[in-house]
């Protein structure tokens, strides 16, 4: 079993405080916790009120049963003296070439119809070529850079939401997601761009959205996108990698979009969105 150092104080903790949050938003008791790790209830007590100093076998024992995100695992060594364990490799890195070859199979693959590889803050890191050309016939141009944010490119007046029909089903679920993901306060990039999204007008009260949270039935979220003669109804899922060891791969998302019907199918193919582009 991991060892622990014993304190003579009784005093909180950074390290225990964040253990209990982490309990406390899995819903585990110490028991519950302290099943799942390996420890004793009083073991886990005494981690969270500050009268034991966990070693860094410990923290990672807990990480583990709590289902801490990578990202989180690291803070959680630091808070508690120990180096990070988890490497955060960018994907423009030589050791990611293979990452991202694979990625752009993937995304080559999905054609006709549009893909991205999204990052935790839903910045387009990679995109096919009908992903790119939808986005353009449906934000402002100005929304659109190299690493398009993509929430930015939906929330803004002048982006994608203007011509979303469900805007009142798609704008109160993507909202509930940033918040959920970006709502912790060491998050400084998150909150700036949750407090971005909140202040467009339009967006229904928090107090009075349905929740968000996704179920089963939300895996596929439904979009009816109208401007003009494009008419299409699509869904799109949300795709991560399985047990990543690396911070970047764990919060990397792959987002796919498909008609939703025949109709969509056929506009989609007449629109060409997927096919080459001439230069």
């Amino acid at each position: 079993m991991p060892t622990s150092v014993q304190r003579t104080s009784g005093a909180d903790s950074a390290v225990g405080r964040l253990v209990r949050e982490w309990r406390t938003a899995r819903g585990l008791s110490q028991l519950a916790l302290a099943a799942d790790a390996g420890f004793s209830s009083r073991h886990i007590s005494f981690i969270e009120t500050g009268r034991t100093q966990p070693s860094r076998q410990s923290l990672l024992a807990l990480a583990d049963a709590l289902e801490i995100p990578l990202r989180e695992r690291n803070r959680l060594l630091e808070v508690g003296g120990y180096a990070k364990a988890f490497r955060e490799t960018p994907l423009v890195a030589d050791e990611m070439t293979h990452i991202r070859s694979v990625l752009q199979f993937v995304l080559d693959r999905h054609l006709p119809h549009a893909a991205l590889v999204l990052d935790r803050h839903s910045n387009c890191l990679m995109g096919n070529r009908a992903s790119g050309r939808l986005l353009a016939q449906l934000a402002a141009p100005a929304l659109i850079t190299r690493g398009t944010n993509m929430l930015r490119a939906i929330f803004h007046p002048d982006g994608v939401r203007r011509w979303i029909v469900n805007w009142d089903e798609v704008g109160p679920y993507l909202l509930g997601r940033a918040e959920r993901e970006f709502g912790d306060a060491t998050d400084p990039v998150g909150a700036q761009l949750l407090a971005e999204l909140r202040a467009h007008a339009g967006l229904p009260d928090p107090k009075s959205r349905p929740d968000a949270r996704l179920r089963a039935s939300d895996v596929l979220l439904p979009i009816h996108l109208r401007r003009a003669e494009l008419e299409l109804r699509l869904f799109t899922t949300i795709m991560t990698f399985g047990t990543p060891q690396d911070v970047t791969l764990q919060e990397m998302r792959l987002e796919t979009f498909f008609p939703a019907d025949q109709q969509s199918e056929r506009r989609w193919i007449e629109l060409g969105f997927g096919d080459p582009i001439v230069t």
